[in-house]
């Protein structure tokens, strides 16, 4: 069994080595660059999902199998926001470790869905506590999405709750327009979860991390929260970071100026030898994406940037808040620092 895992790890290395290699031609395979990665050299203990490896879900994507077997969700578009819980088991969870190895990897076990909004959910596991939202990019599976949450959220050691928002993404190569599409009409449903957490009394801040395609739904999605409830959410709303933003400059910069408050809980998580935001920008017509651009460029707008071009060491450089020790501590002091 070991001897299984171990060479299917290394298939798995192999196909992302070739992935990356055609990616360095400039070819449309670089948007692919969304796929999760483990990060390597993680000590999996110190966060709440050390103690507790379960998520809650918030989906727009249908349900296949009734959602209770796997694939769970897939990539259609539903017709009402689907609330769950899910299950997973951590890495060295006692039955196999390979983490020692650099092989350990969380796994989603279970997933089961619930009536009812989010703030159930926390309310029956206690409450009172932060709360982390993630939000994924182009070309994720649901499973790959609600995994990467656990990898963030146990990489930056978080006490509280962690929350996935999926949406309906098709996970392939030349779906752009469809996941651009689906994140975007998934922006009601984002800002009905944010304010169902947000309302809950006794609850602590709310802090929000998206990535590429994602940040372009987040942020959407905060600009109507703003514009139905003003000033007084922003009491709530921790830090929010956008790792990778997928968003044209001039869309990002019309959009931050309508969300007050807010905007000052921002952080860019920007490099400019991103070549999955740079083939992205010439899908748009040549417009720089606010992940791709100069840190000067992007600080002029009023937010927060970390210039992480330096940090990453692969061909395409797109999931550094997961890969990268330094970036996932940039979230961390994000988290810590920005003022409620």
């Amino acid at each position: 069994m070991i001897v299984q895992r171990l060479l299917q790890h290394a298939t798995n290395v192999s196909r992302r080595g070739f992935l990356r290699g055609l990616a360095s031609t400039g070819s449309v395979l670089t948007l692919g660059g969304c796929a999760g990665m483990a990060a390597t050299g993680t000590s999996f203990d110190g966060s709440s999902l050390a103690g507790d490896p379960s998520l809650i879900v918030a989906t727009t994507r249908k349900r296949v199998n009734g959602g209770r077997a796997k694939p769970w969700f897939g990539p259609e578009r539903a017709s009402a926001m689907t609330v769950a819980r899910a299950k997973l088991v951590p890495p060295g969870d006692g039955r196999l470790t390979l983490t020692a190895v650099g092989l350990g990897d969380w796994s989603l076990d279970a997933v089961e869905p619930v009536p009812g909004e989010v703030s159930d959910l926390l309310a029956q596991a206690g409450g009172g506590g932060d709360i982390l939202i993630y939000v994924h990019g182009f070309k994720q599976t649901f499973e790959t999405a609600a995994l990467d949450a656990a990898r963030l959220s146990d990489g930056i050691r978080f006490r509280g709750r962690t929350v996935v928002f999926s949406w309906p993404s098709k996970a392939g190569l030349f779906d752009y327009a469809y996941d651009r599409d689906s994140a975007m009409w998934s922006r009601d449903q984002f800002e009905r979860m944010l304010n169902s957490i947000v309302a809950a009394p006794g609850g602590g801040r709310v802090h929000i991390v998206a990535h590429s395609m994602g940040t372009m739904l987040t942020l959407e999605g905060l600009r109507q929260f703003h514009a139905r409830y003003g000033d007084s959410v922003a009491d709530r709303i921790g830090s929010v970071v956008f790792a990778a933003p997928d968003i044209d400059m001039d869309v990002f910069s019309a959009s931050i100026t309508r969300i007050g408050p807010l905007t000052r809980k921002i952080t860019v998580i920007a490099a400019t030898n991103d070549r999955a935001l740079a083939l992205s920008g010439k899908l748009a017509g040549g417009m720089t994406r606010v992940g791709a651009a100069e840190k000067a460029a992007i600080e002029r707008l009023g937010v927060r940037v970390t210039d992480a071009s330096e940090e990453g060491w692969g061909i395409i450089n797109h999931d550094l808040f997961l890969s990268n020790a330094e970036v996932r501590r940039t979230i961390r002091r994000s988290i810590d620092t920005t003022a409620a």
